[in-house]
């Protein structure tokens, strides 16, 4: 299901954050008027998973300037989130990641953002019923400042996203929203956009 062009869906669940804080309220509607990374991971005290969160960690304070806020949902426990968070980096832990981790535990938002692995239905009570474990996709979605899907990306669990890339796709965004060009292929910030006409488009193919 592509979402982009689409509200978010929202979701209200437990989540674990300022590293060790269990709130029972935690809701996506709370940050309208920011962006949101929204990024999905399959499970806690695993591999490549700790390596993203700790790049998201690292790249904290630049998304912030800009505005956006840092999710990560994975459909383990607030209890999961909580011990993981207390064991130090050296022994496998994620001490020190800051931004919210979200319990998706009855696997209901992993599966409105359509990043749900495995086979499921619903019995007549609508109470999900499967055959293996559910767990996500790692699936990334940015959200703009009144809760639309701007950009979504979503990768097999072997496969670490690249946090540099999704610094660019918010710089990107926040660059046609402030100036109204677009923005040609590999572009970064700091380059020239393009505007959407064909003459912007022969000038700027002229000019590289």
């Amino acid at each position: 299901m592509v979402l982009v062009g689409k509200k978010a869906p929202d979701f209200t669940a437990q989540a674990v954050i300022n590293g060790g804080e269990i709130v029972s309220e935690f809701s996506l509607s709370d940050y309208k008027g920011k962006y949101v990374v929204l990024f999905f991971y399959p499970k806690d005290f695993t591999f490549v998973c700790p390596s993203e969160l700790f790049a998201f960690q690292e790249a904290l304070a630049e998304f912030e300037s800009k505005n956006v806020q840092i999710i990560a949902v994975s459909t383990d426990t607030e209890q999961s989130h909580w011990g993981w968070l207390q064991m130090e980096k050296n022994k496998g832990g994620i001490k020190g990641i800051t931004y919210p981790l979200v319990a998706d535990t009855n696997k209901t938002i992993s599966a409105n953002y359509d990043v749900l692995q495995g086979e499921w239905d619903y019995n007549e009570e609508g109470e999900m019923i499967s055959t293996g474990t559910l767990v996500p996709f790692r699936g990334l979605f940015l959200i703009d400042k009144e809760g639309i899907v701007k950009h979504q990306l979503v990768n097999v669990e072997p496969i670490g996203r690249n946090v540099e890339d999704t610094m660019r796709v918010v710089d990107a965004l926040q660059f046609h929203e402030e100036h109204g060009d677009v923005c040609p292929a590999n572009w970064s910030k700091g380059k020239e956009g393009m505007k959407e006409t064909h003459e912007g488009v022969a000038e700027y193919l002229s000019n590289h």
